[in-house]
C-alpha cells in the first residue's frame, strides 16, 4: 500500500490469496501483474509471495488491496480477476514442460534463428 496515505483514506480492504504450483509461476504471475497500475487514484495494491504453513517455498500470491469505497474496490478487484485469467492462460498454454521440452525434429529452416549462436 501506499506509505503516505492514511488508513482511514482508504477504508475498504481485501486480500487475496492465489496459491500457485511453484515459487516461480506466483513470481512471474506477479510481475505480469504489478506491470498494469491501478487506474484509480482511489485504489491501492500492492503485491507479494508468501508461503503457506505446509512449505517454505513462496508459491502463494498475495495481492493486497485498500479503497475509498466498497464500490471503488469490487471494480478494482474484478478487473484484477480478468487479467488474472489472462496471466493464467498464458501460463497453461506455455507450460513450463513445453517449453522445455526436447523439440522433435530440428531448428533448422526457424526464421530469425541463426546457425551456431
Amino acid at each position: 500500500m501506499a506509505k503516505n496515505s492514511a488508513p482511514q483514506d482508504f477504508p475498504c480492504t481485501l486480500t487475496l490469496s492465489i496459491p500457485f504450483p511453484t515459487a516461480h509461476l506466483a513470481r512471474t504471475a506477479s510481475q505480469a501483474l504489478a506491470v498494469d497500475a491501478e487506474l484509480s487514484p482511489l485504489v491501492r495494491r500492492s503485491f507479494s509471495t508468501t508461503s503457506d504453513r505446509s512449505s517454505s517455498d513462496e508459491t502463494i500470491l498475495r495481492v493486497d488491496y485498500a479503497a475509498t469505497t466498497n464500490r471503488m474496490l469490487r471494480v478494482a478487484v474484478n478487473g484484477f480477476f480478468e487479467s488474472l485469467g489472462v496471466v493464467l492462460g498464458v501460463m497453461r498454454e506455455l507450460d513450463a514442460d513445453v517449453v522445455h521440452g526436447e523439440v522433435e525434429g530440428g531448428l533448422e529452416g526457424v526464421q530469425g534463428l541463426e546457425a551456431g549462436v
